[in-house]
C-alpha cells in the first residue's frame, strides 16, 4: 500500500474551471486544477498554470489519490536536466559547490533532497538526479549525466531540490513561458 500524499482539498464543480492551491507541507509545490480531458491536479513548481510542459505530473482531482495515482509528465524531465546542468555550470547552488570542494576529484552525484543519503553513502538510484565530474574542487558541468533510474515521484514524494537548483529551475520554466 502506498502512503497518502499531500494534495489540495476536493474541488467543487460550481467553482471556476481553474484554481490553484499550495501544498501545505511543501510551499514550493502548487496544484492547478485543469479540467481537460477530465478533472486533474497539475503538480508544478510555478504559482500559475500556463502549459503542460511546466507540470511535474498529474493527480486525479476526485477521490483520495495515493502515490501510485501520480502520473509523471515525460516532457518535464528534460527541462529539469537542462536547468540543473546550467545551474551547476553557473555555480548557483552552495550545496553542490561545497560537495565539489569536499570531493576535490571524482564523480559526484546530484541527489534529490526528498531522501538525502547518510553522509558518505550513495543514495537510492531513483533519488540520484545526475552525476558530474569534479576536478580540483570544481564541477565540470559539461560532464553532466542524467541518471536513467531517477524518478520525479517516489514513496518519499515529488522532486525536491536544493535552494539554488530550485531557483534555477523556476527561472528556466518562467523564461520558457515568456518565449512562448
Amino acid at each position: 500500500m502506498y502512503p497518502r500524499i499531500q494534495r489540495p482539498a476536493r474541488f467543487s464543480t460550481s467553482q471556476p474551471a481553474r484554481q490553484t492551491q499550495n501544498d501545505p507541507s511543501r510551499p514550493d509545490l502548487f496544484y492547478h486544477l485543469v479540467a481537460e480531458p477530465r478533472p486533474m491536479w497539475a503538480v508544478s513548481f510555478l504559482e500559475s498554470y500556463d502549459n503542460k510542459e511546466e507540470v511535474i505530473g498529474w493527480l486525479p482531482a476526485e477521490g483520495e489519490p495515493v502515490l501510485e495515482d501520480f502520473m509523471e509528465n515525460a516532457a518535464f524531465l528534460p527541462l529539469l536536466h537542462d536547468a540543473l546542468k546550467t545551474g551547476l555550470a553557473d555555480g548557483v547552488d552552495d550545496v553542490q559547490r561545497n560537495g565539489a570542494i569536499q570531493l576535490q576529484n571524482g564523480w559526484m552525484h546530484v541527489h534529490d533532497e526528498r531522501n538525502i543519503p547518510p553522509l558518505g553513502r550513495i543514495g537510492d538510484p531513483e533519488d540520484i538526479i545526475a552525476t558530474v565530474l569534479v576536478q580540483h574542487g570544481e564541477i565540470n558541468a559539461d560532464t553532466y549525466q542524467p541518471m536513467p533510474a531517477y524518478r520525479v515521484c517516489t514513496s518519499y514524494g515529488v522532486t525536491k531540490l536544493t535552494d539554488g537548483l530550485a531557483g534555477r529551475l523556476k527561472q528556466v520554466l518562467l523564461d520558457r513561458r515568456e518565449k512562448r
